[in-house]
């Protein structure tokens, strides 16, 4: 098995399930309707419908570094905001980040451990660390935010 492999691996867990810590992402964002998406019980916080397409923009931003782009994400995408709050939409919301999930994983498949190593001047584009810290901070951006949605969720329920 390579490393990009494992990588893959937890990659998915952390999105779809089977991981050590707990429920995955996907997991605890089953059954979320739009209007606890929309919600904000925090006070100047962030919502979980903001949260998961932020997970999407910097997955996207991880592909796009893996295919030679250097990382940026406008403000706008980083954290959007949500003007449509109908069911509909949280639906789409939830597609771009399973879209974005999947383009990610396919970016990585077409990937060689050769791309991990720094010390053979394999840095992302535009940063100054190497594609292993991106792509193992991918999924821990991932589980972070995970957490976060978890306490979301609950506070809305």
């Amino acid at each position: 098995m390579t490393e990009i492999d494992r990588i893959l691996d937890q990659h998915e867990r952390a999105y779809r399930g089977g991981a050590w810590h707990g429920p995955a992402l996907g997991e605890i964002l089953a059954g979320v309707s739009a209007e606890q998406a929309a919600s904000r019980p925090i006070p100047n916080g962030h919502s979980i419908w903001e949260l998961v397409l932020h997970i999407a923009a910097w997955e996207d931003a991880a592909r796009k570094a893996l295919d030679g782009t250097a990382i940026e994400v406008a403000e706008e995408e980083n954290f959007p905001t949500i003007s449509d709050t109908s069911e509909a939409a949280w639906q789409r919301a939830l597609a771009t980040l399973e879209t974005s999930h999947l383009a990610f994983r396919e970016a990585m498949v077409r990937q060689s451990d050769e791309i991990l190593d720094a010390s053979a001047g394999k840095v992302v584009p535009g940063r100054s660390y190497s594609f292993y810290f991106l792509l193992h901070g991918v999924v821990q951006h991932n589980l972070y935010h995970a957490g976060q949605i978890m306490l979301l969720k609950k506070a809305v329920s």
